[in-house]
């Protein structure tokens, strides 16, 4: 049986004038990707209107929350004893945020009570991905 967790999450936009700016955005993890989490934002804070989601590996969210993380479009680490930063890189340019640790923290227990880390049925989940990406060739 697949499930799927979700947590709505305060983030903060940190703007290029070090101004910060509610964000409303979603955690969210399932089982059928167990190595996987994603941030989902809604189309009123994207730049082309569009649902916006971000998906990185749970060890990262875990790395990262504990000491500075990430390699590519995405980064984290911590600000403070309560604060991680996430940056995101695409082509339309850079977003930081910074999400409560507790929260992103409870998220991951919440994920570890669903697959426990190191109990990921990684053979199915590269399945899945190539038959994704190759689809029926």
């Amino acid at each position: 049986m697949d499930i799927t967790l979700e947590q709505p999450a305060r983030a903060r936009l940190i703007t290029a004038d070090q101004r910060e700016r509610p964000v409303p955005a979603t955690l969210r993890y399932a089982s059928a990707d167990p190595l996987a989490v994603h941030v989902d934002f809604p189309p009123e804070v994207s730049l082309d209107g569009d649902d916006v989601s971000w998906t990185f590996s749970r060890a990262l969210l875990e790395e990262g929350i504990r000491r500075p993380a990430g390699a590519g479009d995405v980064h984290l680490w911590p600000c403070g004893a309560s604060r991680t930063v996430l940056e995101l890189h695409s082509p339309s340019g850079m977003a930081l945020l910074r999400f409560d640790t507790p929260a992103l923290h409870r998220f991951l227990l919440r994920t570890y009570a669903v697959i426990a880390p190191g109990q990921e049925d990684v053979a199915a989940a590269v399945d899945r991905g190539l038959s994704a990406l190759f689809g029926s060739v």
